[in-house]
């Protein structure tokens, strides 16, 4: 899959294609089916199918300080994508003078004179342009200018216990950030994931035989609430059964938030400085302030106990 940062790495000699645009943060089961129209209909055509995203999110070169809470980081997200069949992304900057782009320079700039858009496949609710001005059925009068067509495909919603909101990065980060992995799991079609490099902490975990990773994230992490949790941490391709903590650690008085990772059944393991994924599979428990350190080892026992066997149950990663 080729990936473009800006409109200038694009091809001089691309042709015709079928084109989506969005953030697309998480790449959820909404954005999945959407990218999976478009894919089909390049397939149709014998044509490529382009993903056009952003970088930063465009809520935070609008309204700054604003930036939501990141559920896949860019890398991912095209990893996500060429999975899906896409042929292309674009990653176009988002930059003030970008953002005052009228709906109709926008689409003239990027989908006409760079990606020659003969398709283009989005949500009902898809805005563009200067102050979101632009939408569907603008971007389909267009079409009939600029020789594209435009299918929007509706977003699947959640069962009845999500009170049928519809699939979207909105609901998966509240989920998240309540803690709600197994929701957010459903929203995302896979576990969400917390990505970083393995940095040196207080090494309180190994004192008490549970060595953990302890993750340095990237800014605008969406990391779910204070918590034990039951996972995945993959370090160097290998997806190892984990059991998590996300908080400031209140048995010693802690006040930095930390992601620590604790790989089941794993001795002596040395995963400073590397890159590595944590996949949040279910919550065990919130945090605690136990009476003793005795008190504490027990129910972090229990806490691996249970991690492994609810890995076990869903099965590899």
């Amino acid at each position: 899959m080729q990936r473009w940062r800006g409109l200038e790495d694009i091809p001089e000699d691309w042709g015709r294609s079928v084109v989506t645009i969005g953030s697309y943060d998480g790449v959820h089961r909404g954005h999945q089916l959407i990218i999976g129209r478009a894919v089909a209909r390049a397939r149709e055509l014998g044509v490529p199918a382009v993903v056009v995203t952003f970088d930063p999110h465009p809520s935070e070169v609008v309204r700054p300080g604003s930036h939501p809470p990141v559920l896949a980081t860019h890398q991912r997200r095209a990893e996500l994508m060429a999975g899906l069949g896409v042929d292309a992304v674009l990653i176009l900057p988002f930059t003030a003078e970008f953002s005052r782009l009228t709906p109709a320079d926008f689409v003239v700039k990027v989908l006409v004179d760079k990606l020659h858009a003969r398709v283009v496949v989005e949500g009902p609710n898809f805005r563009f342009g200067h102050k979101a001005a632009g939408n569907v059925a603008f971007l389909r009068e267009l079409g009939t200018t600029y020789d594209y067509e435009v299918e929007v495909i509706d977003l699947y919603e959640r069962g009845a216990a999500g009170g049928g909101e519809p699939f979207s990065s909105t609901l998966a980060r509240r989920l998240v950030a309540e803690g709600d992995v197994t929701g957010a799991m459903e929203v995302l079609g896979r576990p969400h994931r917390v990505e970083g490099v393995v940095v040196r902490g207080a090494q309180r975990g190994r004192e008490l035989g549970f060595p953990t990773a302890n993750l340095e994230t990237p800014p605008h992490t969406a990391i779910p609430a204070d918590g034990v949790y039951a996972g995945w941490l993959t370090a160097r391709g290998e997806a190892m059964p984990a059991a998590i903590s996300v908080g400031t650690n209140p048995q010693f008085d802690g006040t930095e938030r930390t992601v620590e990772a604790y790989a089941i059944d794993r001795v002596g393991l040395d995963l400073y400085g590397l890159h590595v994924e944590v996949d949040f599979l279910a919550y065990l428990r919130g945090q605690e302030k136990f009476d003793s350190i005795e008190a504490l080892l027990e129910r972090m026992a229990a806490d691996v106990k249970r991690a492994r066997e609810l890995v076990e149950e869903h099965g590899s990663r």
